[in-house]
């Protein structure tokens, strides 16, 4: 069973991480401002503009601690992965994969299956603790479309009308989903999803969280010895 270590996030944009004898070291104008024993970190995700040294980057792939990196705004730039558990034979068979369209729909089946199940179960879950604070009948309303797209994904055998869906489950989802912020809503509210740039806090805390999930998915399947 996978240990679940700590996560160490360094969010000061001018910070510097080395390695002295197995320690991450964060520095900030040659001050030594933390020290943190590599071998009790899961990862590493950091927001700095001066990055990190060769020899952490390098213990890190070799020891398979997750070592990303983001701008300080928060946008995915890259992740450190190392030759540890490359399977030639695996990654062929990943490849095969990919290839055939019979086992890639199987495989996106399953994933979009879940998100919409989750989707709909966050609904469901907000009905039932905040029926008083809530739009009932709207939350109704779009979980009832969520399980219509349900049955609709699971009899569909192709990749392209799978995504088509996905996206029409994501609409009806963020049509409500203002309804499910009950909190400071007068700083943090949700009229449409916007990208690149998010032009409001709610979009701008959903795409962070976003990245920080590519870099708990790539470190994932590069344990594994997956091609990200």
């Amino acid at each position: 069973m996978k240990q679940l270590l700590n996560t160490l996030f360094v969010t000061s944009e001018d910070a510097y991480l080395s390695l002295e004898n197995d320690n991450v070291v964060v520095q900030r104008d040659k001050t030594a401002l933390a020290k943190i024993p590599l071998r009790s970190l899961e990862q590493i995700l950091s927001f700095s503009y001066k990055g990190a040294s060769p020899a952490l980057m390098g213990q890190c792939a070799q020891t398979g601690t997750g070592l990303s990196f983001y701008t300080p705004r928060g946008r995915y730039l890259c992740s450190i992965l190392g030759e540890n558990n490359r399977n030639v034979l695996l990654r062929r068979s990943q490849y095969r994969f990919a290839d055939d369209t019979d086992s890639s729909a199987r495989f996106a089946r399953s994933f979009v299956i879940g998100k919409i199940f989750n989707s709909r179960w966050v609904l469901e879950r907000t009905k039932r603790d905040h029926n008083l604070r809530v739009n009932v009948k709207r939350l109704s309303s779009q979980s009832q479309a969520l399980s219509g797209y349900l049955k609709q994904v699971s009899g569909c055998n192709d990749v392209d009308a799978i995504r088509g869906l996905e996206g029409l489950a994501a609409k009806d989802y963020f049509y409500v989903f203002d309804d499910l912020i009950l909190r400071s809503k007068d700083d943090f509210f949700f009229e449409q999803r916007s990208r690149r740039p998010p032009l409001d806090r709610m979009n701008a805390l959903l795409s962070f969280s976003y990245s920080l999930l590519t870099g708990d998915c790539l470190a994932a399947l590069q344990g594994v010895g997956l091609d990200p």
